[in-house]
């Protein structure tokens, strides 16, 4: 298993959640509009999804003998589509 993918994955999952959290502090210090940090949310939140998706596929792939190589990122039409 690659290990140093997952990690880049999950380094970036990481680097998202502290935009997103650096974006609420924005809107309640009024460095921004609410419909500024609403588009700026939506785009982070897609791309989680998009990452923890491709994060899931490699560790199926590796659970079952497969190669995590082989995960490929969806779009986020595709992972919204199986979220709801």
């Amino acid at each position: 298993m690659d290990q140093d993918q997952d990690q880049r994955i999950l380094s970036r999952i990481t680097e998202m959640v502290e935009d997103e959290r650096r974006l609420r502090e924005a809107l309640a210090s009024g460095r921004i509009d609410s419909s500024t940090e609403q588009q700026r949310l939506g785009e982070l939140e897609r791309e989680l999804a998009r990452c923890w998706d491709l994060l899931r596929q490699r560790r199926a792939k590796t659970e079952f003998g497969g190669n995590p190589d082989e995960a490929q990122a969806r779009s986020a039409t595709q992972v919204e589509g199986y979220q709801g």
